[in-house]
């Protein structure tokens, strides 16, 4: 394979770098023609059928500050990309949730400066495709945009945007910059204005709002755009109308229209090479961003810049090998593993510049420690908490001290820094277990007093509309320590569920510090749950604040999204959240009832795919229809309960049911409902493994219980800056679809006897060898002594 040369540098180790992707080079060319690798796998293309904002096909890097992926709908909920829509609006940056902008788009022909409609493209700039010519991979894209005959390429840096078009029509050649986009959420453009620098340069800003009406999320988008060929023209438009051969494009204020688009003098298959990148600081800090990833090491090699994402992408997911001959579980696994890093987002510059939720400049002292932007962290005590911390320690690290610097700037722990604001989202602070769980897991790289007065201060002190916008800490806490739990009257009964469980967290690691009278004081706090256990009932109720329950109980009401009820879930799926206390769980709710109840909703469940979008087109209230509704956070735990009551081969069905049924391969089945940021991708990760955190590592001794592991064999190789142990070795034998069901196993020559061991067996590294078999090995594991931790027993 040629690739051309950078440009002419003495830089040595500009040098060296190229020298060594060469070498990477050389080895993809020979090797990968006999085998693949882990990044070969991954098809971004799944789940992009009837998808969230934030699961775009096109390339980024791992927590990538540039998402540079095609969109092509109109705004809305869920508007993005969708995969069954056979045209392009463009290719724009920002794909995190509620943020966006910076779209760019390669014309001929008639200038057209609307967008168009998905069903009828001709009404603006949008361009039909050739889906044959469609290819996604990590850290790459290509489309053939066929109404210009334009071939486009997308690739990235961490920081930075890389796009080649190649023209095959070049009638009015130009490349369109648009700065009001459709998105998921729609952002309203305040004031805008784009800048001539040069014939091969643009620059610019975009003062953008999102979610005004929630009050939070505001931010200024600075670009810069470099071209390789020099233009022959900038102009653009605004609300007045297109201005041609200007200098400079200003909307004004409150005006929300503008872009603009640059001419080319191009002969037929000349390619036009883009180089882009953009910062929440400043013009300088986006030309630095892309100075330094993209200019100083690759120049204008767009190869190089795609092998190094490809390189980069294949060194994460090679963290984790699995064997198997069943390539679509491969498939299944790389791509969940990949939208676990592909989802949220680097929020501040390459050298650790950043805006705070006051819109005030900041400083990083360690810029390697980059502050992290995301949706919520509801319930990822189930999924990515058990992933980060076990296979990229330093990256939960990372998410900690991000944290722990919006404590600094803020006062206040975030529960959603999207925007590195409070956005408040969702319920309860489940930062928390995140914390907690790498303070337990000896991931510890920042300062972990603070980290204990964050977490304390979060669950001791009533939440505020914060001044910086959005919401900080919880909504009713107030009500929660007055009444030991949250009234009906006052908001979600379900938060006193969830804020029980984050007091347990916080209890855990008091007593780790050896804060013995904070420990006592929320542990108790940690039996809360059992206020609004309903004994006449048999089933977590709506308590009012007068003490009594709420009449005409129905286990399948009352979902809500922040109001009084449920939280997205009902009464049924909320009377299995005590990850904490299960053993006390089954003291009030009976082990026979518990058993037989946890699986008929199963059985139930099972012809909906465990999701239930699928018995709804309204999906709020869905999310109230089916027992276990996999495809929303409140009760992805419910397979691995059985661990619990004496049944772990119905853990073992069952989570293999989920893995068969509810995850697919194809643009429309990968992930029915909502993957949210690599939630899903993340229980499927671990699942697939044969693992699972119910308490989600927070444990003074943290756990992990096992599954029904798919592959023949998994190698994770351990991180020795926090993990001494080399690789742990999953391997098991008389594995197949069928054998889903542990016969026996062994930890490191050891018989196992039951169905969880500890992390810290894990990270010395070692074996667990697991025999599966087509039948329950009904004594395996069944004994109440074989139950993993529960507060009631410590």
């Amino acid at each position: 394979m040629n690739i051309p040369g950078l440009n002419n540098s003495s830089d040595f180790m500009k040098n060296i770098y190229f020298i060594l992707l060469l070498i990477y080079l050389f080895q993809w060319d020979g090797l990968n023609a006999q085998k693949k690798e882990p990044v070969d796998y991954v098809d971004p293309l799944m789940g992009t059928h009837d998808s969230r904002w934030m699961q775009f096909p096109g390339p980024t890097m791992p927590f990538g500050m540039v998402k540079l992926s095609p969109d092509n709908e109109r705004s809305g909920w869920k508007a993005g990309y969708e995969y069954d829509v056979p045209n392009i609006a463009g290719f724009s940056h920002i794909h995190e949730w509620t943020m966006d902008g910076l779209l760019v788009m390669p014309t001929v022909g008639k200038l057209m400066i609307e967008p168009g409609t998905e069903k009828n493209p001709d009404l603006g700039y949008r361009s039909r495709i050739d889906k044959k010519t469609e290819l996604a991979q990590a850290g790459y894209y290509k489309v053939n945009l066929t109404d210009y005959a334009i071939e486009a390429e997308l690739t990235t840096t961490t920081r930075a945007g890389f796009q080649r078009y190649t023209f095959n029509r070049v009638d009015s050649a130009r490349i369109l910059i648009d700065l009001q986009i459709d998105s998921e959420y729609g952002s309203e453009i305040k004031m805008a204005e784009i800048t001539r620098v040069s014939n091969t340069e643009i620059e610019g800003y975009s003062y953008q709002q999102a979610l005004r009406g929630a009050g939070y999320n505001e931010y200024i988008v600075h670009f810069v755009i470099q071209f390789d060929k020099p233009f022959n023209s900038f102009n653009g438009w605004t609300r007045d109308g297109v201005q041609r051969n200007v200098n400079k494009i200003f909307s004004g204020w409150d005006h929300t229209d503008i872009g603009a688009f640059v001419q080319f003098n191009l002969k037929k298959g000349d390619q036009v090479l883009v180089r882009s990148s953009y910062s929440l600081v400043s013009i300088e800090q986006a030309r630095l961003n892309l100075t330094t990833e993209i200019t100083d090491l690759f120049g204008w090699n767009f190869d190089a810049v795609r092998l190094n994402a490809r390189k980069t992408w294949n060194d994460l997911l090679g963290k984790i090998e699995v064997e198997t001959s069943n390539e679509i579980d491969k498939k299944k696994f790389y791509t969940n593993l990949y939208r676990c890093y592909a989802g949220r987002t680097i929020l501040s510059d390459v050298n650790g510049k950043y805006v705070d939720m006051f819109e005030k400049e900041q400083q990083l002292k360690d810029p390697g420690s980059p502050m992290l932007s995301g949706d919520a962290f509801w319930n990822t005590f189930w999924n990515l908490n058990q992933l980060w911390t076990l296979v990229t320690p330093d990256i939960a690290n990372q998410w900690v001290r991000s944290e722990l610097e919006m404590y600094d700037k803020g006062g206040w722990l975030s529960n959603g820094p999207v925007g590195l604001e409070y956005s408040g989202i969702m319920v309860a602070s489940h930062e928390i277990p995140l914390i907690v769980s790498a303070f337990q897991k000896g991931i510890r790289n920042y300062d972990v007093e603070k980290a204990w007065q964050a977490v304390k201060h979060t669950q001791t002190v009533q939440g505020i509309f914060h001044p910086g916008g959005g919401v900080a800490g919880n909504r009713e806490l107030s009500d929660y320590m007055k009444f030991g739990y949250v009234p009906y009257e006052s908001g979600p009964t379900s938060n006193t569920l969830e804020y029980a469980f984050d007091d347990w967290c916080v209890s855990e690691m008091a007593k780790s510090l050896g804060k013995m009278e904070d420990h006592y004081y929320f542990r108790h706090r940690a039996n809360n749950y059992k206020n609004i256990w309903d004994p006449s009932v048999g089933y977590m109720n709506l308590k009012l604040m007068n003490g009594k329950f709420k009449s005409d109980f129905n286990p399948n009401c009352c979902t809500t999204f922040l109001g009084s009820g449920w939280v997205e879930g009902n009464a049924w799926q909320y009377s299995w959240f005590v990850p904490h206390d299960l053993k006390g769980l089954i003291s009030l709710m009976g082990k026979d009832t518990f058993n037989s109840r946890l699986e008929e909703g199963f059985i139930t469940s099972r012809k909906w795919k465990f999701n239930s979008e699928y018995t709804s087109e309204n999906s709020l209230l869905a999310m109230g229809v089916l027992p276990i509704n996999h495809g929303n956070q409140p009760n992805m735990q419910a397979a691995y309960l059985f661990n619990y009551s004496g049944k772990p081969w119905l853990t073992q069905k069952w989570a293999r049911e989920i893995m068969d049924v509810f995850y697919g391969t194809t643009p429309h089945d990968a992930w029915p409902g909502d993957e949210d940021q690599g939630q899903m991708g993340a229980w499927y990760v671990m699942s697939a493994m044969g693992l699972f955190e119910m308490r989600g590592g927070a444990d003074v001794h943290p756990t992990y219980e096992l599954g029904s592991p798919i592959f023949d064999k998994v190698t994770i190789h351990l991180d020795p800056n926090y993990y001494p142990g080399g690789k742990f070795i999953i391997e098991t034998s008389n594995n197949s679809s069928q054998n889903k069901y542990i016969q026996s196993a062994s930890l490191n020559g050891k018989m196992l006897n039951k169905p969880w061991f500890y992390h810290d067996e894990l990270v010395k590294g070692g074996t667990l060898k697991v025999n599966m078999g087509p039948n329950p090995a009904y004594d395996w594991g069944a004994k109440s002594s074989d139950a993993p931790p529960s507060m009631s027993e410590e």
